[in-house]
């Protein structure tokens, strides 16, 4: 098979090599996945990087790190224990790991980790589902319900961001998103959110707390909280919940305690690729079901080829407005 892989950090078109490779075989309890399109996300670029804190494990053994853990395709192969009625599938693919990515003409995954993919949903759009749609509902949902709250998500254009308003607005709370742009203030409302305004402006906090009656909101979906935990201080009720997935531009940053203590507020750290159990389960059947009901749906902003993986990166890692996606074939 045609696989993209990366033995050393660096620049895109430095590191990234089209290889071929051995067709991998389905494990005990796995499928074998005949990839259509393979999704970025910012993680995969942060770890062919080399950011802090990132790395990809045995990168520089044979035959090299294949990079990406979401993707979509039809299942060609199964291994023992799963039904071969699933052969000929279409799914979307999340959590593939070990260096053995999406960005290959074939990946082996756990069979639930190949969700189906309606037939009407095409497959450069399923490969945008798994790590944006996972991190949304864990940071909305793992602190109990939200019908009849308020929730702050930041960056409420981009993929997390987008799938957030959508989820928290179909689950009955009332949406403030943030975003730094009218185009992307407008993309934000699209999704659902009920107010958008700039995170940057001087009045922000103040912004929010008019909003809520000066009470502030229920929970905050933060995108980089080490340079927003001022306003999210501001903004966030007593015994609120701020649920972080990022915080690039400061990843060392210093707590504010006091700040946060007198408000009772938990801080939540969300890594949708460690889910497992029961919350797993949940963001996966609330994911697949928005799918299938048509109103889950993430922007692409392009498409490459295989062999363009590369320029596919420097997309994604120079902040392309959507998603960034590899066309690995076309089953």
């Amino acid at each position: 098979m045609r696989a993209i892989v990366w033995r050393r950090t660096g620049p895109p078109a430095e590191v990234l090599e089209l290889v071929e490779l051995p067709r991998p075989e389905p494990g005990p309890g796995q499928v074998l996945v005949r990839v259509a399109a393979s999704g970025i996300n910012p993680h995969d670029t942060k770890a062919r990087a080399g950011w802090r804190g990132v790395r990809g494990w045995h990168a520089a053994e044979e035959p090299g790190y294949i990079p990406h853990g979401d993707g979509a395709g039809v299942i060609e192969a199964v291994g023992a224990g799963v039904p071969r009625a699933r052969i000929g599938e279409r799914v979307w693919v999340f959590g593939a790991r070990g260096g053995r990515g999406t960005c290959a003409e074939y990946c082996a995954v756990p069979a639930e980790q190949a969700v189906p993919l309606p037939a009407e949903v095409e497959f450069a759009q399923g490969a945008c589902l798994g790590v944006p749609c996972l991190t949304a509902h864990l940071a909305l949902f793992s602190d109990g319900p939200i019908a009849g709250r308020t929730v702050l998500v930041h960056a409420g254009a981009g993929a997390v961001g987008q799938a957030a308003v959508r989820f928290a607005a179909r689950a009955g709370a009332r949406v403030i998103a943030t975003a730094s742009t009218p185009e992307k203030q407008a993309r934000a409302r699209a999704a659902g959110a009920a107010e958008v305004l700039d995170y940057r402006a001087p009045d922000a906090a103040e912004r929010v707390l008019a909003l809520t009656g000066g009470r502030g909101v229920d929970r905050i979906v933060e995108v980089d909280f080490g340079a927003n935990q001022a306003l999210d201080a501001a903004a966030i009720a007593p015994h609120g919940v701020i649920a972080s997935y990022s915080s690039t531009r400061e990843p060392a940053p210093v707590l504010d305690y006091y700040a946060f203590a007198r408000k009772g507020a938990t801080l939540r750290f969300v890594q949708a690729m460690l889910l497992d159990g029961a919350a797993r389960r949940a963001a996966v059947a609330a994911t697949r079901a928005a799918v299938a009901e048509g109103w889950m749906r993430l922007p692409v902003a392009a498409a490459f080829p295989l062999e363009r993986a590369a320029e596919a990166h420097a997309l994604a890692e120079a902040g392309a407005e959507g998603k960034v996606v590899v066309l690995v074939g076309r089953p």
